[in-house]
């Protein structure tokens, strides 16, 4: 199962198979759930854009934008009212059939909500080391878990459960970036612009992007084109992904034989969402400097934050850093992709720190000496 259409075959096979398009209760469950769906985004008020304390004399803002705040808590909740509208609209979400899920998380926890919203089964494919919280989201909100050993086995497993019950599987990674209207529509990218149009700076120098299925950065980047502006992209990842690799050589085969210990960020393969041509610039993060980054957001703003939220803070900081270091003035721009308590066993634990052999130390000292004096220690 290696091709795009090979992956997502079987649920719309299955979709096309076993439901009379033309039958009025099925358009009028159909209705309905599009209904719901578009319901909860007119509920839902624009997330917050926060201000990161810098020094005044600086000329530079930093702001990260708090998708924390979304009724799932992530901001896979904007990707997950895509999927779902998309996959309604193409037909492939059906009454009394499961959706099920590649995730290693936030975005289960997000379908899980809409799936309920409509009235349908949810199935999240995940690793065994998924934090115990999101497994525990995801099953309040109605979804059922189901556990992989090794992370890179997800999709085909989501594909086979898919086939065996006729569901449909949503497929994230390859649905991403089509399912989101990246031209506008109260995007993303879209809410930045606007809520930054009373800043000084109103056109960030840099938006930072993390990069799960890539669907973010991609949704970005385009608009950032499609709008004619001169802010430029970049992408952190963190260790155990394949990303940096395949943009920095060009290669779209390029893999990692283990699962990313920053949680919602990273894969082991080139993703179908992930755009490569869009992005200006990626670095490669080290894990404790994510977790460093992200205690450190804590003492700035008084906010915990999941890991790929320190992930790009670091990168944003280096970012800063080099603006600072050039005499530039202007604005950048991360994300908080997801609330702390979610992993108060993982990046907010010494004991996990030490059994994954993780020393924050010299990072939170290269962020304390950065924010002291303007210089970048690393």
């Amino acid at each position: 199962m290696d091709s795009t259409a090979d992956r997502s075959a079987p649920g719309r096979a299955v979709a096309t198979a076993d439901v009379d398009r033309s039958d009025p209760h099925y358009r009028a469950w159909l209705k309905e759930a599009v209904r719901k769906v578009q319901a909860d985004a007119n509920r839902s008020a624009d997330t917050h854009l926060l201000r990161f304390p810098l020094p005044e004399g600086w000329g530079i803002d930093l702001y990260l934008k708090d998708e924390s705040t979304h009724p799932t808590g992530s901001l896979k909740h904007r990707l997950a009212r895509s999927l779902f509208l998309y996959g309604l609209c193409n037909g492939w979400i059906r009454p009394d059939k499961p959706v099920i899920e590649a995730s290693s998380g936030s975005t289960a926890v997000s379908e899980a909500y809409f799936a309920k919203l409509i009235g349908v089964p949810f199935v999240a494919v995940m690793p065994r080391t998924t934090s115990a919280e999101k497994i525990r989201l995801i099953e309040f909100h109605g979804g059922r878990c189901h556990f992989v050993d090794d992370s890179r086995k997800m999709y085909e497993e989501s594909a086979a459960l898919a086939d065996r019950t006729g569901g449909h599987y949503m497929d994230q990674f390859t649905y991403a970036e089509r399912a989101t209207d990246w031209r506008g529509n109260n995007n993303i990218a879209e809410s930045i612009y606007q809520q930054l149009r009373l800043e000084r700076y109103p056109e960030p120098t840099w938006i930072v992007a993390t990069a799960g299925t890539g669907g973010t950065s991609a949704t970005v980047a385009r608009y950032v084109r499609y709008m004619q502006y001169d802010t430029r992209i970049c992408v952190p990842d963190p260790e155990n992904s394949c990303f940096f690799d395949g943009w920095t050589h060009g290669d779209p085969h390029a893999a990692s034989d283990c699962g990313s210990r920053i949680e919602g960020i990273g894969r082991p393969r080139m993703e179908p969402s992930f755009v490569p041509g869009a992005i200006d610039r990626m670095m490669k993060v080290p894990d404790a400097a994510s977790v460093a980054a992200v205690r450190a957001l804590e003492g700035a703003i008084g906010r915990k934050a999941g890991g790929s939220t320190g992930t790009g803070l670091w990168s944003a900081l280096k970012i800063v850093a080099e603006m600072v270091a050039a005499g530039d003035r202007g604005s950048v721009v991360t994300l908080i992709c997801d609330p702390g308590d979610r992993y108060l066993d993982k990046y907010y634990s010494d004991d996990w720190l030490a059994e994954q052999g993780l020393d924050v130390r010299p990072y939170t000292a290269a962020i304390e000496h950065f924010l002291a004096t303007g210089d970048w220690p690393c």
